[in-house]
């Protein structure tokens, strides 16, 4: 196995740990964060996700948030005239639009909802689009998982 064989590898793997890391995040908030949030009452929703969202952001979600946007491109770009080339693509074009979408969509409604105001009508207006384009994320994250791990396997098949 050459240097450029192995390099090719660590990003394919790299980018696939921290896509699952990703798909991981946005299926959780999906099947347990918003639907236990949605059994409180306005005031403790709107603080729970204020919370949530000033913890988020730190240096080992954004590690991993970024790097699988920027791990999946640079393995796509190895993968350039490989037969698994379809596949790796394929997951960065997919990741590319939950990037799109989340900081043209869900990061906007966070910030809206940082801002002062009624907790009934910050909430009306934040939970449905927020969770709605949060399930988009969640199944376009794991396409893209789930095209990585295809491009592996068909990487090692080669």
């Amino acid at each position: 196995m050459t240097t450029r064989d192995r390099t090719q590898s660590f990003v394919l793997g790299a980018a696939t740990v921290a896509m699952g890391l990703i798909a991981g995040a946005f299926y959780v908030f999906g099947c347990a964060v918003m639907p236990g949030l949605a059994r409180s009452d306005d005031r403790v929703y709107v603080a729970v996700m204020r919370d949530i969202n000033d913890v988020i952001q730190n240096p080992v979600f954004f590690l991993s948030f970024l790097g699988a946007l920027l791990l999946s491109g640079m393995a796509a770009w190895q993968a350039r005239g490989e037969p698994y080339r379809v596949w790796v693509w394929a997951a960065f074009v997919a990741y590319a639009l939950v990037f799109l979408v989340t900081v043209a969509v869900n990061i906007p409604l966070n910030d809206a909802l940082a801002r002062s105001g009624d907790p009934g009508a910050l909430r009306e207006e934040f939970e449905g689009p927020w969770v709605a384009w949060n399930v988009v994320r969640a199944v376009l994250s794991t396409v893209a998982l789930v095209c990585l791990a295809r491009g592996a396997m068909r990487r090692r098949a080669v």
